[in-house]
C-alpha cells in the first residue's frame, strides 16, 4: 500500500471520479478516491427519481468503429477495455438508472481502482507544506499534494420563498402517482426534473401547474441537453390541448401550509405582475442542485459563481483562488454553462481526460501527446478531415474541446488532440508557433433558428468555399498567432456529418491552409 501523501486525492466515486482514477492509475500516479457510500455511483441510486436516464444509449449505428459509436453513447466511460461499454448493460435508448449503477461498479472493480468506501469527506484543510488534508466522518485523515473534487451537485438548489420548507423536495417526494389521485399539484421548476415529475402525475392528478420565472427552453432547439428534453415534454401537450394543466410564468411569493393543503401567492410575469392566491393539495420543489462547499476550511474554500452553485474554474479546471484544487465531472460545466455538454457524462468524460493531460503537463513534466504532420497545406487539411470525421470528443464537447495544430516555422506541424480551447490559448503549446484550433460547432444563432422551418436555408458557402452561415454542427478551423485570431474557415455542414467531399470540403480547407501558412513569419537561421 502506498504511503501518504498521495499525488492526488479524488473526492467522489461517481462517473467522473472513476474516469479520473483510471487515467491517474494508467499514468502511474499515486491516488485514492474517497467515497461516502458503499459502492460507486451513490447519486445514481436515487436520481433520476423515476429511474430512467435521458442520456442516449444508441447501440446500433451501422459501424463497428468504437470511436464513432461513442458519438451515440452518452453513458460509457473511456477505457481500452471493449467490455467496459455501457451498451453491454442495456439496449434501451433511454436506459434504466439501475443498469448504470451496475456498470459503474463493474468499471471500478474490473480496473481495480483504489477507492476507500464509507469515507465521506467532511473537512478539507491545507498545511504549511501546501499538502491537502481531507478528514472523513470517522476522523481519519487523508493527505495529498493535489485535490480533485468530483462530488457533483449534491445540495438542493432551493429558492428563497417564505414557507418553501413546508413543501416536498424532488429528492424525497413519492414517485407513486396513485398518491396524487384527484389532487391539485404545484411543481416549482421548469427543468427536466420538474417536467419528469409532472409527466409521472398526468394520469392521476386533477390539476398540475408547473411554475417558474424563466421561459422553457427545448433541447432540440438550443442543442443544450440540459434544457427540456422531448422525452419529458408530454406535459406541454396537456397544457396546450386543454387538459386542466398549465405552465405558470412568474414567481411564487409565499407558500402557506394549512389544514386544507397549501395556499400559494403567485406573481404572473406575463400578466403585469398580477398576484393571485392559488390553492393546492401538494407543492413539489424541483429546482435543481448546487455544489456543497461546506467541507472546506476558509483558507481553501473555492470562490463560487453562478448564484453560488459552482466553483469558479480556470481554463485548466482549477479553482481560481485555491492552487492545486481541481474539479472533475459535472462541476466542470462552469466553463461552458448551458452552452455545451460539460455537465454530462458524454461531455465531461473528455474534459476529465483533458484534465489528466493538464495534470501531467503541469506537475509531472509530461508534454501533451502529439503526432507530427508535414507542414504542407494538403497534409494539414487531410489530418483535419480525418479527425473531424471520426472524433467523438469534438462531436460531444462541441466548441469547448478541440484539436490543436501547431505550425512552428521550419519544423513539422504538431497535432495535439482534445485540448480545451480556452486552455490552448494560455498553454505552452500555443507558444511554439502559429496554431490552429479545430472544433465542431453550431452556428452563432443556432438556438434562434427553428430547425423544422423549411424556409431556413441550411447550406451557404462563399466564393472560397467557406460555409460562414451554417447553423448546424460543422467543423470550424481558426488560425491564431500569440492569441490573436488571424483567419477562420467553416466547413460546409452535411446531412450525414461526413465532411470529406473533394470539392466541398477538402479543396476549400487546403486552400485556407495555403493562404494562412503564407502569413507566417519566415524561419531564420542562427
Amino acid at each position: 500500500m502506498h504511503s501518504e501523501p498521495f499525488d492526488y486525492l479524488v473526492i467522489g466515486a461517481g462517473p467522473a471520479g472513476l474516469q479520473l482514477g483510471h487515467l491517474l492509475q494508467t499514468a502511474g500516479h499515486t491516488y485514492r478516491i474517497l467515497e461516502g457510500g458503499d459502492a460507486p455511483g451513490t447519486f445514481f441510486r436515487t436520481f433520476p427519481r423515476h429511474r430512467t436516464l435521458i442520456s442516449s444509449n444508441k447501440v446500433y449505428n451501422g459501424t463497428s468503429d468504437p470511436e464513432l459509436n461513442l458519438r451515440m453513447d452518452w453513458n460509457s466511460l473511456l477505457s481500452p477495455d471493449p467490455e467496459l461499454l455501457f451498451s453491454r448493460y442495456s439496449k434501451r435508448y433511454f436506459p434504466p438508472a439501475d443498469d448504470f449503477v451496475r456498470y459503474l461498479a463493474d468499471f471500478a472493480g474490473t480496473l481495480k481502482l483504489d477507492i476507500a468506501y464509507d469515507t465521506r469527506a467532511v473537512r478539507v484543510s491545507r498545511g504549511a507544506d501546501d499538502t491537502f488534508t481531507v478528514t472523513d466522518q470517522h476522523g481519519r485523515e487523508h493527505h495529498a499534494r493535489r485535490l480533485v473534487v468530483a462530488t457533483g451537485l449534491t445540495r438542493p438548489n432551493t429558492p428563497h420563498i417564505p414557507g418553501i420548507e413546508t413543501a416536498e423536495d424532488y429528492s424525497v417526494v413519492s414517485v407513486d402517482p396513485d398518491e396524487f389521485t384527484n389532487q391539485r399539484v404545484l411543481i416549482l421548476g421548469k427543468g427536466n426534473s420538474a417536467l419528469e415529475t409532472a409527466d409521472n402525475l398526468i394520469e392521476t392528478a386533477a390539476v398540475i401547474h408547473v411554475a417558474g420565472p424563466h421561459s422553457i427552453r427545448l433541447a432540440w432547439n438550443t442543442h443544450y441537453v440540459g434544457h427540456l428534453r422531448a422525452v419529458n415534454n408530454n406535459f406541454l401537450d396537456t397544457y396546450q390541448l386543454k387538459s386542466q394543466n398549465a405552465l405558470l410564468d412568474g414567481d411564487a411569493l409565499a407558500i402557506e401550509q394549512d389544514d386544507e393543503g397549501y395556499l400559494v401567492r403567485f406573481s404572473f410575469s406575463r400578466a403585469d405582475e398580477v398576484v393571485k392566491e392559488l390553492r393546492y393539495d401538494r407543492v413539489i420543489v424541483c429546482t435543481g442542485f448546487r455544489f456543497d462547499a461546506s467541507m472546506f476550511d476558509p483558507e481553501v474554500e473555492p470562490e463560487l459563481v453562478i448564484d453560488d452553485r459552482f466553483a469558479a474554474l480556470t481554463p485548466a479546471y482549477e479553482s481560481v483562488n485555491v492552487p492545486g484544487l481541481y474539479f472533475a465531472g459535472t462541476l466542470m460545466q462552469q466553463r461552458d454553462f448551458k452552452k455545451s455538454t460539460g455537465g454530462f457524462i458524454h461531455g465531461f468524460r473528455y474534459a476529465v481526460r483533458a484534465l489528466s493531460h493538464i495534470l501531467d503537463e503541469r506537475h509531472h513534466d509530461q508534454p501533451w501527446p502529439h503526432r507530427a504532420v508535414a507542414p504542407e497545406a494538403s497534409a494539414l487539411a487531410e489530418s483535419v478531415v480525418e479527425r473531424v470525421n471520426r472524433s467523438s470528443a469534438l462531436w460531444q464537447q462541441f466548441a469547448v474541446i478541440g484539436d490543436l495544430l501547431v505550425t512552428p516555422p521550419g519544423e513539422p506541424a504538431r497535432y495535439h488532440e482534445e485540448v480545451p480551447v480556452a486552455y490552448a490559448h494560455e498553454s505552452v503549446l500555443a507558444q511554439q508557433g502559429d496554431y490552429f484550433t479545430i472544433t465542431l460547432e453550431y452556428g452563432p444563432d443556432h438556438d434562434k433558428v427553428d430547425p423544422f422551418d423549411i424556409t431556413v436555408r441550411r447550406v451557404a458557402q462563399n466564393s472560397v468555399g467557406d460555409a460562414f452561415d451554417a447553423s448546424y454542427l460543422h467543423p470550424v478551423i481558426r488560425h491564431f498567432r500569440d492569441g490573436e485570431l488571424l483567419g477562420i474557415h467553416h466547413m460546409a455542414e452535411n446531412l450525414e456529418n461526413e465532411w470529406d467531399h473533394p470539392e466541398v470540403h477538402r479543396a476549400p480547407l487546403a486552400a485556407f491552409f495555403a493562404r494562412e501558412l503564407n502569413t507566417r513569419p519566415v524561419a531564420t537561421g542562427r
